[in-house]
């Protein structure tokens, strides 16, 4: 295994009584913070209708993050591709990536909040198709010239009346980042399809915070098959796993403050998301767990590493046994309501953590 490269996901969470001006701002020092520590990207959430999660669009985050910035990549994870034009993104996209001078990187994928579906009108079983269309809409559109005809079951657009050579009218502008840049697609679920469509098209796997560690080693698997069986090499240096880790100077600490700071809070104000829908199987190693045992002790034992660089890495080395090798650990991270312990769990994972990690893999 080559060195685990490692970054930062923010979906954010935000307590609703903070301003959000204030949480944009700390979210900004996040970043840079992250830069200073050698974090390779950062990543940011789309919500709109959340008053927890409360970036709405992360293009406009990470506009704002570029001027601040100097070489982190950052990127949208993921851009919920049904709740928009293919066009519009493209558009946007493109030129993003011209703004931060090739740091754009991009997750695509489908936005499971239901009233961010109902709002856009989105049927949610619907998701996955308008995801797959809007992705191949896109690519079209900045690999090929007009006249485009793209005829699909939820979008349909023609450009070549209006096109016109000597003006310059009628062209979608492309990505600076050539080839285009490595496009992610999420994974939480079992034989995920997304996790198929991803291996047969060439896409990297993104696994979600939220699962256990078999849920990502089936990821990994479902996703290899299927890009063996359309003759691709799969290569497991792009993938990435997302995973909850506190750090303090010793895991009694960390265990007490991440049980209650802002990531405990945010696992368990998801069990209650769940909790109103279809249930925490999300949450399940073992599918016939009841609801009632997926409480903070068990996330504490699978989603959530808390503890002292030594339990952490203990942690990370049986899920790496688990799921096999990845090229990329992404750090969540949370409200500061305690700034102090959060920043000293951030020095501690890429001061500490990360160079033992990589020091045991080389």
């Amino acid at each position: 295994m080559s060195s685990f490269d490692y970054g930062m996901f923010i979906m954010p969470f935000h307590p609703p009584e903070k301003p959000l001006s204030q949480s944009y701002d700390e979210d900004l020092e996040l970043i840079k913070i992250a830069e200073q520590l050698g974090f390779s990207e950062f990543w940011i959430g789309e919500h709109h209708t959340m008053k927890y999660e409360n970036i709405v669009m992360p293009e406009l985050f990470i506009a704002r993050a570029i001027a601040e910035t100097e070489t982190i990549r950052l990127g949208p994870a993921p851009i919920c591709l049904q709740q928009h034009n293919p066009a519009h993104v493209a558009g946007r996209l493109a030129m993003l990536d011209h703004l931060s001078k090739g740091r754009l990187n991009l997750c695509f994928g489908s936005g499971s909040v239901t009233a961010d579906l109902e709002m856009f009108g989105v049927n949610p079983r619907n998701n996955s198709k308008m995801v797959i269309e809007s992705l191949e809409m896109i690519l079209h559109l900045w690999e090929n010239d007009p006249p485009y005809h793209l005829d699909g079951e939820f979008w349909q657009i023609h450009l070549e009346e209006n096109v016109d050579e000597e003006t310059g009218i009628g062209y979608v502008h492309r990505p600076l980042q050539n080839p285009l840049p490595q496009i992610l697609l999420p994974g939480m679920s079992r034989n995920s399809s997304t996790m198929k469509y991803a291996g047969a098209n060439g896409h990297a796997p993104f696994c979600h915070c939220l699962v256990t560690g078999n849920v990502i080693a089936d990821n990994f698997q479902t996703y290899e098959s299927a890009a063996v069986e359309a003759g691709r090499t799969p290569d497991r240096s792009s993938y990435r796993v997302a995973r909850s880790i506190f750090l303090a100077d010793t895991k009694e600490e960390a265990d007490r403050l991440a049980r209650n700071n802002s990531l405990g809070q945010n696992f368990n104000y998801i069990g209650r998301l769940f909790d109103k829908g279809l249930g925490r199987q999300i949450y399940k190693r073992d599918l016939e767990m009841s609801d009632e045992d997926c409480n903070l002790d068990f996330l504490m034992t699978e989603q959530i590493i808390a503890g002292d660089v030594d339990y952490a890495l203990e942690r990370l080395d049986a899920l790496i046994e688990e799921v096999g090798d990845f090229g990329h650990l992404v750090l969540m991270s949370y409200d500061w309501d305690d700034k102090e312990s959060w920043v000293r769990s951030m020095e501690l994972f890429a001061n500490e953590l990360m160079p033992r990690l990589n020091a045991k893999y080389a």
